[in-house]
């Protein structure tokens, strides 16, 4: 064999190494459904940090909080961010063959209550309308945040199912609306009073410590989650996600970018 030939046999072997070790580097492959804002922007952050380790994160956005969750259950996705454990709990009573199991823990956003026409919960007048979200781990946190806030009282205050027939008092006769989440920033004008995910909140341009007449703290159990299939909640490609998710550069990230609209809960 000519010095020139197996010059070339060597360097062909040599690409074919690269090629074959870029594609290893890259064979782990994640799809995770988001909701938009805080989620989807906090795994588009994390992106670089895992394509680093080998994994390719491709996330995959809805505006809504059931999608995400069927399409894990239907393994169109590999997992989803955007739930909290009350919100699961819910789901999973109504979904027979639900296959979705808790990652980790990555960060609170506090349930708000806003208004375009008051500025203090004192001024809602009698009679007014407030809209809460319509899923029942939701309703029953804005129940919560309301009696916390002195505008009805429940029965129970540890009920985090809370509906409003556990309503014991609502001494302004107020006007209880359930709509779907996302639609209650754009209604806000059209009712007295709008308690609001912090996700939506966010993506409507309001900002939760400022604009909010009342707000959760840091203690609220609520901690967004990151889910995934039981096949695959174990994966190295997971757990690396989950670590990077819980990372002390996410932490920093969170509060540069929400300005304590949105809080670590690891």
């Amino acid at each position: 064999m000519s010095f020139t030939l197996r010059k070339l046999l060597a360097a062909a072997l040599g690409t074919l190494t690269l090629a074959a070790g870029s594609a290893a580097l890259a064979a782990d492959r994640l799809v995770i459904a988001a909701t938009p804002v805080p989620h989807a922007e906090i795994l588009e952050f994390v992106k670089p940090m895992l394509a680093k380790e080998g994994v390719e994160l491709e996330v995959k956005v809805f505006t809504d909080y059931v999608q995400p969750s069927m399409q894990t259950n239907e393994k169109r996705v590999d997992g989803n961010f955007f739930l909290h454990q009350p919100y699961l709990d819910e789901f999973k009573k109504k979904q027979k063959n639900d296959i979705q199991t808790v990652v980790a823990k990555v960060h609170v956003e506090p349930l708000g209550a806003y208004s375009g026409k008051h500025k203090a919960a004192a001024d809602i007048p009698e009679g007014a309308t407030v809209a809460i979200p319509n899923d029942p781990s939701n309703s029953g946190r804005a129940l919560l945040l309301m009696a916390k806030n002195g505008l009805i009282t429940l029965k129970d205050l540890n009920n985090i199912s809370a509906t409003q027939k556990d309503i014991a008092e609502n001494p302004k006769k107020l006007k209880i609306r359930e709509l779907e989440a996302a639609t209650l920033p754009r209604i806000l004008n059209q009712v007295d009073l709008a308690v609001i995910n912090t996700n939506y909140a966010i993506e409507a341009k309001l900002n939760p410590l400022k604009d909010s007449l009342f707000i959760e703290d840091a203690s609220s159990p609520y901690a967004n989650l990151l889910v995934a299939r039981e096949d695959n909640a174990n994966s190295p490609a997971m757990k690396k996600l989950a670590a990077a998710l819980n990372s002390p550069e996410v932490k920093q990230f969170l509060a540069d970018k929400y300005q304590g609209a949105v809080v670590p809960a690891f």
